[in-house]
C-alpha cells in the first residue's frame, strides 16, 4: 500500500511542477527482482488514488526482466530471482544489473 501511495505522491508532485490537472494513464515499470507484485500494486493503486488527481487513471504495468552479471563466467544473463544461479554456467553469484527497480515511466495527462 505504501508503494502505491508513493506513486500517487510522485504523480501529485509532477502535477504541481508541470501544471496538469488530471491523469488518464500511469505507465509504471516494475522489475521482476523488485519484490513488487504487479496485481497487488494495481489493486492498491486503485484504492489509494481515489479522490486524487489520479482518480480513475488506468495503471499500465510494464514488467522489466531481471538481468545480472555472473561473477563466475562474466556473462550478462536473464534471471528470475535475486539468488538464482547463472543459467549459462550454473555459477554463483549473479550480480543483478536490471529488474530491481520500480519507477513511473510516463504519465498521460489532460
Amino acid at each position: 500500500m505504501s508503494l502505491a501511495e508513493g506513486v500517487v505522491q510522485i504523480i501529485e508532485d509532477a502535477a504541481r511542477e508541470q501544471g496538469f490537472r488530471k491523469v488518464k494513464t500511469v505507465f509504471l515499470e516494475i522489475g521482476w527482482l523488485s519484490s513488487v507484485e504487479p496485481d497487488a500494486m494495481a489493486f492498491c493503486f486503485g484504492a489509494v488514488s481515489r479522490g486524487t488527481i489520479a482518480d480513475g487513471a488506468t495503471l499500465e504495468i510494464i514488467e522489466v526482466p531481471g538481468r545480472g552479471e555472473c561473477l563466475s563466467c562474466g556473462r550478462t544473463v536473464e534471471i528470475g530471482a535475486v539468488f538464482d544461479p547463472c543459467p549459462e554456467c550454473g555459477g554463483y553469484p549473479v550480480h543483478p544489473t536490471a529488474g530491481t527497480e520500480m519507477r513511473v515511466r510516463e504519465l498521460e495527462v489532460d
